[in-house]
């Protein structure tokens, strides 16, 4: 069954999802602005059909049961549409292929908005290329900092960094990290919940809308 047709079968269990499928919520923006909860991943597929994918780790896990040993995939998935949204998701199965399935569900779940600007003292080009300020983002012993960079500085940060990074849309950033970056969920957490504190600031113009 294509992804076309699972949407068009799709029956919304949530509000939020009842809205989508009705018309009255056209873009993910909205469902933020709304402040409505995220818990169908048909939901993103149908207001983001363009998303993208990339697998970031896969590691086997083992548990010891009565039975032996039991052996599972673990898989870390970053989704994005490399224009202010990203999500970072986890899944476990026996088989890779729905460990992969399991995580990307998961990450959508996940997705979250990401504030871009252009808030380098070097580059007032205006674009949003890079983060607007300076944020921070921790998980487990890992945290990483991001600041603006002007145009033509590229991703200067790792390499589960700059694909969290490149599917959230941010084409130019400084980065700095602290901890066990070896431990490529909490590096890619921590990037994620960098982005995630963009909107976290209130700025001179949010006050304005507000007002």
């Amino acid at each position: 069954m294509s992804q076309q047709q699972s949407l068009e079968e799709w029956v919304p269990r949530t509000r939020a999802g009842r809205m989508v499928k009705e018309g009255r919520i056209a873009s993910l923006k909205e469902i933020f602005e709304r402040n409505l909860p995220l818990l169908e991943p048909e939901i993103v597929d149908y207001l983001m059909p363009d998303l993208k994918h990339e697998v970031l780790d896969v590691s086997l896990v083992q548990k010891v049961t009565d039975a032996g040993r039991d052996t599972k995939f673990r898989v870390v998935v970053v989704v994005g549409n490399e224009d202010g949204f990203v999500g970072l998701g986890a899944g476990k199965a026996k088989q890779l292929r729905f460990a992969i399935e399991k995580a990307i569900i998961n990450a959508k779940l996940n997705i979250t908005p990401v504030r871009r600007g252009c808030g380098s003292w070097e580059c007032t080009c205006g674009e949003p290329h890079s983060v607007p300020f300076t944020v921070r983002g921790k998980s487990g012993s890992v945290i990483v900092e991001l600041k603006p960079a002007p145009k033509g500085t590229g991703l200067v940060a790792g390499d589960v960094a700059k694909t969290v990074l490149r599917l959230a849309g941010i084409r130019d950033v400084w980065s700095s990290t602290l901890g066990e970056t070896r431990t490529t969920y909490n590096f890619a957490r921590a990037t994620y919940n960098a982005l995630k504190a963009t909107y976290r600031v209130v700025t001179p113009a949010d006050w304005a809308r507000s007002t």
